[in-house]
């Protein structure tokens, strides 16, 4: 992997460019906006499968996306875009980023704070006996599931969705002013899709998420990213809008993973997100809470507060914590999931899907939601439609040379090698 750092931008800004390019027959094959996850797995993949060359533009000053982390002044390794935990159930995904890095083994646990204590989340028969002072069996559990629910003859919203599995009390006390603060939007104005994952369990299974695979890269996302983006052929500018150099670099095929409202200049609209703010805390003690994440869902403006030696496994005698503070406005992170904003995306990707020389990859160019092994999921199969592509070029262009100089006049072939005995 090499590194440009570009020059500050003008101040007059630059044109919108697109699919304008230079000359197809030097510079790079592939042009990749973005060094996150989907531009980085397909980047390492273009290079090291088909020998392509690649160039990578990250307007950041850092590979990595929102999974960058690095080690603060008191030498903690921390999330600066918040926790990112891997999971997945995919073999595939987690033997593709094995190539990449070791691996710490970790089961994410988050606790939320209802009526004075922590309880477990997602809902385990120690929350419903705990927060009600029983003392439930696991086969007594989902007769209280069921006598708590209200009937619904229609799955809607996301209030829909809690309240007619778990009642009305629990959705009070665990979801409606967790979502309120996170989407801004009562839970009867989102997508049923915003709460259709959370699960219940009808034991004591204390864990977050119960994929196959759960661990985190033993030397961190950043280290994971350096290693996949380190094959000769690929090239990083970083501090760069494509925009900027999209003209002036030769390239044969786009890779765009940034906001597809934004590629088409929100010619419709812009898409609404949810965005975040992170409040860093390093404290001078060894341990602040007992797991992972702990959820506020009823009191403070943030919504959780998350220690990161939980994640990392690191040994330090200080620690440091990150408040979750979510905003309206700034850094797009969650795609807000209502139907008026799924009738604009789709115009959005009417647009993308005329363009035969930009591929749109990952959660920001696509509007929807994915955990990280989503999107590598998701660039792996793009990547297999850009071979197939690329290997379809690559013959017809031999066809093309052949036909070419069958076509040539006798006297401007070369003439065949004299054989010796």
């Amino acid at each position: 992997m090499s590194l440009t750092h570009a020059a500050p931008r003008g101040a007059n800004g630059h044109a919108r460019v697109r699919i304008e390019r230079g000359s197809a027959d030097a510079g790079f094959d592939y042009l990749i906006v973005g060094a996150g996850f989907a531009g980085s797995v397909l980047a390492e993949r273009l290079a090291s499968q088909l020998d392509a060359r690649v160039l990578v533009v990250e307007k950041r000053p850092h590979i990595g996306g929102n999974a960058y982390d690095r080690h603060d002044d008191a030498g903690l390794l921390v999330h600066p875009y918040g926790p990112h935990i891997f999971h997945t159930n995919s073999a595939d995904v987690f033997e593709y980023l094995s190539q990449f890095t070791e691996w710490r083994p970790y089961q994410h646990r988050v606790l939320a704070s209802v009526d004075g204590q922590l309880v477990p989340v997602p809902i385990n028969l120690d929350t419903v006996n705990r927060l009600y002072g029983l003392s439930l069996t696991a086969l007594e559990l989902e007769g209280f599931f069921e006598k708590m629910a209200e009937k619904r003859e229609r799955i809607a919203t996301s209030e829909d969705v809690v309240v007619a599995k778990v009642g009305r009390d629990l959705y009070n006390k665990l979801f409606r002013g967790y979502t309120r603060k996170q989407w801004g939007l009562d839970p009867s104005e989102l997508d049923a899709s915003v709460t259709a994952r959370v699960p219940t369990r009808l034991n004591r299974d204390d864990r977050y998420f119960t994929d196959t695979y759960q661990a985190m890269p033993l030397h961190g996302y950043t280290r994971m990213f350096e290693r996949m983006l380190a094959h000769p052929n690929i090239k990083v500018m970083l501090n760069t809008d494509y925009r900027e150099i999209a003209r002036l670099v030769p390239w044969k095929h786009m890779v765009y993973t940034g906001p597809v409202d934004a590629f088409f200049d929100c010619k419709y609209g812009k898409l609404p997100y949810r965005s975040l703010q992170f409040q860093h805390v390093t404290l001078a003690q060894e341990r602040f809470q007992p797991v992972g994440t702990v959820n506020y869902p009823n009191d403070y403006a943030y919504t959780r507060i998350t220690e990161f030696k939980h994640l990392t496994g690191q040994q330090h005698q200080l620690t440091s914590i990150v408040y979750e503070y979510p905003r309206a406005e700034g850094d797009p992170y969650y795609p807000v999931p209502r139907p008026e904003n799924t009738t604009l995306y789709k115009k959005y990707e009417a647009e993308a899907e005329s363009l035969d020389n930009v591929t749109f990859v990952g959660r920001l160019a696509t509007y929807k939601y994915y955990n990280m092994d989503q999107v590598v999921a998701q660039a792996l199969t793009a990547f297999k439609r850009l071979r197939e592509r690329y290997q379809a070029m690559g013959a017809e262009a031999a066809l093309e040379a052949g036909s070419a100089a069958l076509a040539a006049p006798l006297h401007s072939r070369a003439p065949a090698p004299m054989r010796t005995q």
